[in-house]
């Protein structure tokens, strides 16, 4: 891997903008799925902990720390920047822009999601709940969504999350697929029950199989 020269962290901040407006509660869930999945998929742990303390170092504007955590690991930072780095075994990191800075919009946060459900949903739209969610790939993530939400908010939440396409989702629980209709509230499970579903992706060829 031609990793390049090694620059200096440099302070200016990533911007990017959210698909959705986003709650710093929303936020905070956001980094906490990749933080939580991330090592598991490649690269070594000691590394992956030490570009999460410089990542909350950077978003506090103590670049001297930043700066010292990444020579203390010896990161590699060819662009001068922690969205692509390496570490002494040229192993590549690549960290999102939503883990180094807050979107262009972001809105006050009332109990985390109320405000988003304020203009969609009367005050009786349900309770916030988290769905585990299992992926065909073995990845498992974590979903904030509202009791009274049909599959297709759910798929939505999915596709902002993870950026996979809603055509592409197929949702399952308890071996049973989602119906269209359905909403969350409808699969009789207790508030505070870790939920299971399963996401796969559709084969090119599917091929029939028994149930």
């Amino acid at each position: 891997v031609a990793l390049g020269r090694n620059q200096p962290l440099k302070k200016e901040k990533p911007k990017w903008k959210s698909d959705y407006p986003m709650t710093d509660g929303q936020l905070r869930s956001k980094r906490d799925e990749f933080w939580d999945t991330a090592p598991a998929f490649e690269g070594r742990k000691e590394i992956w902990d030490a570009l999460k303390a410089a990542a909350h170092a950077f978003e506090s504007n103590d670049h001297e720390l930043a700066q010292a955590i990444i020579d203390g690991a010896n990161i590699t930072l060819p662009h001068g920047a922690l969205t692509e780095c390496y570490d002494e075994k040229k192993n590549r990191y690549q960290l999102p822009v939503y883990c180094l800075a807050p979107p262009k919009k972001k809105i006050e946060e009332k109990g985390d999601l109320e405000t988003l459900d304020i203009k969609k949903n009367p005050p009786n739209s349900g309770h916030e709940c988290q769905l585990r969610l299992k992926k065909n790939t073995g990845k498992d993530l974590k979903l904030l969504v509202r009791s009274m939400k049909k599959k297709y908010h759910m798929k939505r939440r999915l596709h902002a999350v993870e950026g996979k396409k809603k055509g592409s989702q197929r949702w399952f629980f308890s071996g049973r697929p989602l119906k269209k209709k359905m909403k969350l509230e409808e699969l009789k499970i207790p508030k505070d029950y870790k939920k299971k579903v399963i996401v796969s992706q559709p084969l090119a060829n599917p091929t029939p199989k028994k149930n």
